[in-house]
């Protein structure tokens, strides 16, 4: 069943169900939620291909676009990322196992150490990510520049939203 039959019968469950309730909040976030899951499957496949998952992807690209010479440091880095979470010292490990990013002495506090990529690292996304954002953008064909613009202006409108709520309960 594809997501349009799927979250129409969902509704019609609903309306069968409880008549008197809304669920129309309930099919948005689930609409979204459902969206999310299919793009980022599209985007695993391409990644699996080349060894990574979405996490080390996102540290790679931080790294890429935005590190110093002598690299991040690991609070550095989760600060910098796009996927939240608190296994940051996990992901260096995968990608330093897979040759990819180095571990590099703080040079004054034995304490702390700086992240870069490695040559093989640099390699991998400057080849991968023209293919990944060409996976982007073809994902996102089916909308006009008009459209982007709004799901845009959308998207930053619903974050602002969520991030505010979730700062006043933290």
């Amino acid at each position: 069943m594809n997501s349009r039959a799927f979250l129409t019968r969902v509704e019609e469950d609903w309306q069968v169900r409880r008549p008197d309730l809304d669920a129309s909040p309930m099919l948005r976030v689930l609409r979204l939620t459902r969206l999310g899951g299919q793009l980022q499957a599209q985007l695993d496949r391409l990644l699996a291909a080349h060894g990574l998952n979405a996490a080390g992807w996102d540290l790679l690209l931080t790294l890429y676009r935005s590190a110093p010479p002598q690299g991040l440091r690991p609070g550095d880095l989760l600060d910098r990322c796009a996927v939240n979470g608190p296994a940051t010292s996990n992901r260096i490990a995968r990608l330093s196992a897979l040759g990819l990013i180095t571990r590099v002495p703080h040079p004054t506090d034995r304490r702390q150490a700086y992240v870069r990529l490695n040559a093989a690292g640099t390699a991998l996304v400057e080849t991968l990510l023209p293919e990944f954002l060409t996976l982007e953008a073809g994902l996102l064909r089916v909308l006009n520049p008009a459209q982007l613009t709004e799901l845009d202006r959308l998207s930053d409108v619903l974050l602002d939203h969520l991030e505010h709520q979730d700062a006043q309960h933290t």
